[in-house]
C-alpha cells in the first residue's frame, strides 16, 4: 500500500523538544520532494518546512526558522523533523507530504507550496502545554 504516515506527536511542555518522522511505503522518498505542513483549528493549513530531493535544499517559514531542522534519510525512506524550544503557538496537527520532483529543486521556489501533492499523511497532533 503505498501512503505516508507520520508519527511523534504527543503533548510536550514549552521549550521541550519532539522529532517527528514521515516515512513512506510502497515507493522510495528519494525522488519526492517533502513538505511539512500544520494545521491549527480555525486557520488553513500552512506549509513549515521543505526538503527537495535533487539537492536536499530547505526552507522554513519565519515561524520556525532556527527551531525546526528537516533532514532526509534516504536509507531509512523517512523524513525527519526536528522540532526545539516548542512553543504554545506551535500547536497544531503537524502533515506530512510528497511531490515527485527529481531534478528541480523546489524547496528553494517560492511556488514551492502552490501546487498539488501527490501524497499526504494522515497528521500527527502535537500539543505544547504546561
Amino acid at each position: 500500500q503505498v501512503q505516508l504516515v507520520e508519527s511523534g506527536g504527543g503533548l510536550v511542555q514549552p521549550g521541550e523538544s519532539r522529532r517527528l518522522s514521515c516515512g513512506a511505503s510502497g515507493f522510495s522518498l528519494e525522488h519526492y520532494a517533502v513538505g511539512w505542513f500544520r494545521e491549527i483549528p480555525g486557520k488553513a493549513r500552512e506549509g513549515i518546512s521543505c526538503i527537495s530531493a535533487s539537492d536536499e535544499s530547505t526552507y522554513y517559514h519565519d515561524s520556525v526558522q532556527g527551531r525546526f531542522t528537516i533532514v532526509r534519510d534516504n536509507a531509512a525512506n523517512t523524513i525527519y523533523l526536528q522540532m526545539n524550544n516548542l512553543q504554545s503557538e506551535d500547536t497544531a496537527v503537524y502533515y506530512c507530504a510528497a511531490v515527485w520532483q527529481p531534478y528541480r529543486a523546489l524547496c528553494r521556489s517560492e511556488n514551492r507550496w502552490h501546487r498539488s501533492w501527490d501524497y499526504w499523511g494522515q497528521g500527527t497532533q502535537v500539543t505544547v502545554s504546561s
